[in-house]
């Protein structure tokens, strides 16, 4: 039988691994290193089950670690970035992401490719929000007040929209 820890930690986690998985995404260059750091963020929040206090709701304790996770996963991959050559010329053949793909349309893949270029602290922003967390939760989780969210929220909305209209 499971403990009360394994109880909170999967219904925890069926409430929010979508939403875990894309702020994952948004910090990775490719299907797998999101699937590599969500089973990250995974492991950190089950390590760290018996050291949330309760001070804020669950998922969002979850969510200030997968940010946490993401930009150290960020950080690390620019730092080493120089070591590797990236092959960006050679395409192997994934089966079955037409399926995936299929879903984008091309104003999807423009936002994506936007939010990408914006600083890591705009990211985590857009992040949350594209989550449809409210300003006070987004503003819990990154230790920013909750009006500095919304101008945040503003400007960033400015700039994905100039970027998005310069792609199409």
């Amino acid at each position: 039988m499971k403990n009360e820890r394994e109880l909170v930690f999967l219904n925890a986690l069926e409430e929010n691994k979508d939403k875990l998985y894309r702020i994952c995404s948004i910090y990775s260059n490719d299907h797998e290193d999101a699937k590599d750091l969500f089973q990250e963020v995974l492991v950190h929040v089950w390590r760290s089950m018996a050291t949330f206090k309760g001070d804020s709701s669950l998922s969002t304790w979850m969510f200030r670690i997968a940010l946490n996770i993401c930009l150290r996963f960020k950080s690390k991959y620019t730092k080493n970035q120089h070591r590797f050559i990236r092959l960006d010329s050679m395409t192997i053949e994934n089966f079955g992401s037409e399926e995936r793909r299929g879903d984008e349309n091309e104003k999807l893949m423009s936002l994506r490719a936007c939010v990408k270029k914006l600083n890591e602290g705009d990211k985590a922003i857009v992040a949350l929000y594209l989550e449809g967390l409210p300003y006070r939760e987004i503003s819990n989780i990154l230790g920013v007040s909750e009006n500095n969210v919304a101008v945040k929220v503003k400007r960033i909305k400015s700039k994905l929209l100039n970027c998005i209209n310069k792609l199409l």
